[in-house]
């Protein structure tokens, strides 16, 4: 039980150390041409708020991957559902890379309209497969979710470099 606190009480450090970096980058940059544009500056301070919770995050799910070590079915599982999601960052990048002359109703223009946020999610998606994959016991898993991991850094590299494409 002790355990389970200690990591909880990392993951509500980490979110109150993101909320704090987010409200002192919110004054810092606080200015009529912030304000003029405050959907923007709104998901700007979202990706903040992920970014920083997603490094504090750090420890404490070490710490927590570290104490599940000894549960084969754990890491079965993990290594499935991090397959998995690698496989949506794939067809998110897909969705991103096609045409964009699908229906907003149909499955493919619902894909294409959330690809890019996808995409951006990547690096958070391999931080935590790389994570657990240094910390997995046998080496099937370590296998399993150090794959996930390259999907999940190939689609974010690829799908910047898309982004970037038109400003070169």
């Amino acid at each position: 039980m002790s355990r389970t606190l200690l990591v909880i009480a990392g993951y509500v450090l980490a979110l109150m150390v993101a909320g704090a970096a987010v409200a002192i980058h919110a004054a810092i940059t606080d200015d009529p041409d912030s304000q003029a544009s405050s959907g923007m500056r709104a998901f700007g301070d979202s990706i903040l708020l992920l970014a920083v919770f997603g490094l504090g995050a750090i420890p404490p799910s070490a710490a927590a991957l570290f104490w599940l070590r000894p549960c084969p079915s754990f890491w079965r599982a993990a290594s499935v559902v991090a397959l998995a999601i690698a496989a949506t960052g794939i067809t998110a990048l897909i969705a991103h890379l096609l045409p964009q002359g699908a229906d907003a109703g149909s499955v493919a223009g619902t894909w294409s309209v959330w690809s890019p946020l996808r995409v951006l999610l990547a690096p958070l998606f391999a931080i935590t497969f790389l994570l657990a994959g240094l910390l997995a016991p046998a080496r099937s898993y370590r296998s399993a979710l150090l794959g996930a991991t390259a999907i999940e850094t190939a689609v974010f590299f690829w799908g910047v470099l898309t982004w970037i494409q038109p400003f070169r």
